[in-house]
């Protein structure tokens, strides 16, 4: 499906816009999210552009995530996508959760969201 037809913007992030819709469970886990911090660069994970996908069955407290990291030789590869899934799992209403590393597309700076590329002076 093209991002045209899915309503999609490509210069922002897919969890940017997973945050503008959705229901309040979807809403909560997007601000878990962005509790979470990459240890090497200080932001959190979802302005970071590493979640790509954020899916979550309100009815039965599902929540499907697929997220990247900077590098496949990221040395929190093995820690953090357990932290997501043990931080995601404490929101209130979340019944399961699932969190997939995915390497396509790779992360690249573009995809971190415009507010914190100001605060880093990346534009």
């Amino acid at each position: 499906m093209s991002d045209e037809a899915n309503g999609t913007d490509r210069n922002e992030p897919q969890g940017a816009q997973d945050a503008q819709s959705g229901g309040e469970l979807r809403r909560q886990v997007i601000e878990v999210l962005r509790t979470i911090y990459d240890p090497e660069i200080p932001v959190n994970i979802h302005d970071l552009g590493l979640i790509y996908e954020v899916d979550v069955d309100e009815t039965s407290g599902s929540v499907a995530i697929k997220m990247t990291l900077t590098t496949p030789a990221c040395p929190v590869a093995t820690s953090l996508p357990p932290e997501v899934r043990r931080r995601v799992l404490e929101i209130p209403g979340v019944r399961e959760a699932d969190v997939e590393v995915v390497w396509d597309p790779p992360w690249s700076k573009d995809m971190i969201s415009e507010e914190v590329k100001l605060q880093l002076g990346i534009l």
